[in-house]
């Protein structure tokens, strides 16, 4: 059984398509966001006059979100199938929009997509005159052929009903459960700084989102937000201190991770964490517990999977998500200075030293 299923490799394929899920996410989101904080209305009705370039922003970024369920159809086929696989996706994609499955039917449909191609591709077989149909014609056909009408008659009504269900559920959580899943969201959203554990945890959030319950995601993003600034911040405390954490070159990065921080990119501190992998992980998963409790027990509910702290606008309850993001930050900080070793300051000199001297004259092929 392990056996079907690591050939099956669906964790694989569907963090392929994340990956090309979050450039989407990431565009229309900005634009969502920023059109969202200066009045833009994202339902705005652009066929007739009398809107704002601000609720053209809105409306474009509203319009991206939508098609999420799509993207990730079709990237999931795409990474299954290769190139025969984008059409299915795209299609069926597409029927679990309409038949209200949402983005849970949009995940699903992809592995059907993507299966599908790849069994059409292995036992239809067609004469070799007609080879030059296969990929034109006969694959995007018979898959999304078959796929759509899966989708519409056989799992369509059942992924709506659990995704209904589902969201009855997280509707009625009380505080102590909102405080447990804020705080599982946190710890698994940040300690892998972006990689599989962050985009698996955003995959769900983002599920929940679409059918309308944006506090899960809030807490992903106040995370994603709160760790490069938690980041900075430790450097400022452990000066405060007289205590030098970071070595000149980790001081550098943060001048880049920490505005990248800002808008929600959390990979800028990849170089620092790989220095001391244990310690920071440590500190940024209990930051990222308080950060995400905090974030669901207030009820802080951006309308947008991304955007740090331009997601605020967009938000009816944004107190809560900066009082979060504070705590996380402060945390983090907190617990990086007091878990990080001081930096030997003459074996930094020693090893910039010993890189000065590299001389590429000096070398010799022999």
């Amino acid at each position: 059984m392990k056996s079907f299923f690591r050939q099956l490799n669906l964790k694989g394929h569907l963090l392929t398509a994340i990956s090309y899920l979050i450039p989407v996410v990431c565009g229309a989101g900005f634009m969502i966001a920023i059109g969202m904080a200066f009045g833009g209305d994202s339902s705005a009705d652009l066929t007739k006059t009398g809107y704002s370039f601000w609720d053209v922003l809105a409306t474009l970024g509203g319009a991206g979100l939508g098609m999420l369920p799509v993207v990730i159809a079709t990237g999931i086929a795409y990474s299954i199938a290769d190139k025969p696989g984008i059409a299915p996706g795209l299609v069926i994609g597409l029927t679990a929009n309409a038949v209200g499955s949402g983005f849970i039917g949009g995940l699903i449909g992809g592995f059907l997509a993507g299966y599908l191609v790849v069994l059409i591709i292995k036992y239809i077989k067609m004469p070799n005159w007609a080879k030059g149909l296969m990929p034109m014609l006969v694959i995007p056909f018979i898959a999304s052929l078959i796929g759509g009408l899966i989708m519409v008659y056989v799992i369509g009504a059942p992924i709506t009903q659990f995704t209904h269900l589902l969201t009855e559920y997280l509707q009625s959580l009380s505080g102590t459960s909102k405080l447990i899943y804020g705080i599982i969201i946190g710890v698994l959203a940040s300690v892998d700084y972006g990689g599989p554990i962050n985009k698996t945890v955003f995959a769900f959030v983002l599920t929940l989102q679409a059918q309308g319950i944006h506090e899960p995601i809030t807490a992903l993003i106040v995370v994603n937000t709160a760790t490069p600034i938690g980041f900075a911040l430790a450097y400022w405390v452990g000066r405060l201190l007289r205590k030098n954490i970071y070595k000149k070159v980790e001081v550098e990065t943060l001048k880049t991770a920490f505005p990248m921080g800002i808008i929600e990119i959390v990979e800028g501190v990849l170089p620092i964490v790989l220095n001391d992998i244990i310690r920071c992980v440590i500190a940024t998963g209990i930051g990222g517990a308080v950060g995400g409790a905090i974030s669901m027990v207030m009820n802080a509910d951006s309308k947008v999977p991304f955007g740090g702290m331009l997601a605020i606008p967009t938000m009816s309850q944004p107190m809560g998500f900066v009082i979060a993001i504070v705590a996380n930050v402060i945390v983090t900080a907190v617990v990086l200075v007091i878990l990080k070793k001081p930096v030997n300051e003459s074996e930094e000199m020693v090893d910039e030293i010993e890189e000065d001297d590299i001389d590429l004259g000096d070398l010799k092929v022999y």
